[in-house]
């Protein structure tokens, strides 16, 4: 990922440094397990963790010959550990070593996302709390629908990001399988002891049965929740980008002194953090087909999986920790307009409450059909001739001979549609 939608300990997961560390944890610790085992001298344990050591250079050097990495790491570790090195990497093939280091890296990985999980919750918790009464329009197909709140809707985005937080736990756990297992995974030439030790040492799960490879449905599921964490990041992106056009104005991005809006157009304050956001979503997005094709390999193991992975592991998990962090920040700073909410509310007259009115017909004993032609008559002159709903309601004839003017009157009353709004605050945040 480039440097512009990187932050560094994300970053860090996926440099060469921390790959070759664990990489040197795996071997180190399966040499302990052998040493225990009886299977290599003790001392010669001892030796890979006290001269243990290698240079990024040097590997890459090695490698540019041998055109194997994993070969590269451990030609350039024996120049350190020396006549002991013949003890290293014992009855291992490479993916034990590699898929290990994977599923530790994607660990760490789900670890900061989890915290970025946690960061943005917080702040959606906190903004919604402070609008949970301030009245605002809800829109279906980006119409006028009925009356909500603000709060209502930071509340719902706040349960999708909760459920991500769930998903996400349980894909972390799902990954952390270690395979130590050998060249086909039967344990032919190393035993199940090692596997078990070097799982413990890194916080992982043994893989109950793995082939050459950890099986890539892991992995697949992986992305696919992080894939849906992106679509919901887009959801309320998307969200915001609306509220903050021109015509409507209910919110908008935090515009800091000095920012600049257009090259060409001074007066421009674009939602550019929430564009760019949507944007980002299609990133990570982008890692899940591709893992759901790595789950087909051939046989027991083909490398068709490994280069896709170096690619979109890093991306995607960069590019996830950089937009929820973006995203936490443009929530805790984004200015909510109030009164432009009412306004919006206010400008067409009464026409949100036209449900409540239909109810009220036919409850006074009206078809519902009689009553759904005789509101949407009415509301059909606020929508074209600019009428106002409660005045061409009380005008009507069919209306007036059902319901009373106070009736009706009480029908227009806005916090109605808010009586359980601490019944939803309850479900979602808890008493």
């Amino acid at each position: 990922m480039i440097p512009r939608y990187s932050r560094p300990e994300m970053a860090r997961i996926w440099e060469p440094e921390n790959r070759f560390r664990i990489w040197f944890e795996i071997e180190a610790h399966a040499c302990d397990a052998q040493a225990e085992l009886g299977v290599i001298p003790k001392e010669a344990a001892k030796a890979v963790w006290g001269r243990g050591k290698w240079e990024i250079a040097r590997i890459d050097e090695i490698e540019r010959e041998t055109k194997h990495d994993v070969i590269a790491f451990l030609t350039n570790l024996a120049e350190y550990v020396g006549p002991e090195a013949r003890f290293v990497h014992q009855g291992m093939t490479s993916s034990d070593v590699l898929d290990t280091c994977l599923a530790v890296q994607m660990k760490q990985a789900a670890e900061l996302l989890l915290a970025d999980l946690d960061a943005l919750l917080a702040a959606l918790k906190r903004r919604a709390l402070e609008h949970k009464m301030t009245p605002t329009i809800g829109r279906s197909h980006g119409i006028h629908a009925e009356p909500t709140t603000f709060g209502v809707k930071l509340a719902g985005h706040y349960a999708a990001f909760d459920r991500a937080r769930q998903r996400l736990l349980a894909a972390k756990d799902e990954i952390a399988t270690c395979a130590i297992s050998g060249a086909i995974g039967t344990f032919a030439n190393i035993d199940p002891k090692v596997e078990a030790h070097v799982a413990k040492q890194l916080g992982l799960h043994v893989e109950p049965v793995s082939t050459q490879v950890i099986p890539r449905d892991r992995h697949a599921m992986f992305f696919a929740v992080l894939g849906v964490i992106a679509s919901s990041i887009e959801n309320l992106s998307t969200e915001i980008r609306h509220l903050q056009r021109s015509e409507v104005r209910e919110a908008e991005e935090y515009f800091s002194p000095g920012q600049k809006g257009s090259s060409a157009m001074p007066h421009k304050r674009n939602p550019v953090l929430s564009e760019n956001l949507t944007g980002l979503a299609r990133v990570v997005r982008a890692a899940v087909t591709p893992a759901l094709e790595n789950v087909t390999l051939w046989h027991e193991r083909d490398i068709s999986h490994s280069s896709v992975e170096r690619v979109f592991g890093p991306d995607a998990t960069i590019a996830l920790d950089f937009a929820l962090a973006r995203l936490t920040g443009m929530i805790d700073k984004l200015i909510v307009y109030p009164e432009a909410m009412q306004a919006n509310l206010d400008r067409y007259s009464g026409l949100v409450h036209s449900q409540r009115v239909l109810l009220a017909l036919t409850q006074a004993g009206l078809s519902r059909e009689d009553s759904y032609q005789a509101v949407q008559r009415n509301a059909m002159k606020v929508w074209l001739e600019g009428k106002d709903f409660l005045t061409e309601l009380l005008a009507d004839p069919a209306v007036a001979a059902k319901i009373s003017k106070a009736a009706l009157t009480e029908c227009f009353d806005l916090g109605y549609h808010f009586k359980h709004v601490d019944t939803i605050f309850r479900r979602v945040f808890g008493d």
